[in-house]
């Protein structure tokens, strides 16, 4: 798998305690990172041969070359 033009994604918190979790790829989809950030950490992540997904736990903005979000939680 050639990853050279693969976008990156920011990950800010707005709060103390967000959780990001990476997800492996295959058969089997398994947790294999994960970091917690605490309330204005930054996390410049990408994905990879071995990340296919990450899970975000917490309130944070997520922003990517197609826009951003944030996972308003209350």
């Amino acid at each position: 798998m050639d990853l050279k033009g693969n976008d990156f994604f920011v990950i800010k918190a707005l709060e103390d305690g967000v959780n990001v979790i990476g997800l492996t790829r295959g058969t089997d989809t398994r947790f294999h990172h994960s970091e917690k950030l605490d309330k204005d950490e930054v996390m410049i992540a990408q994905f990879t041969e071995h990340t296919s997904a990450v899970k975000i736990r917490g309130k944070a903005l997520i922003q990517t070359s197609h826009g951003e979000v944030t996972n308003e939680t209350e």
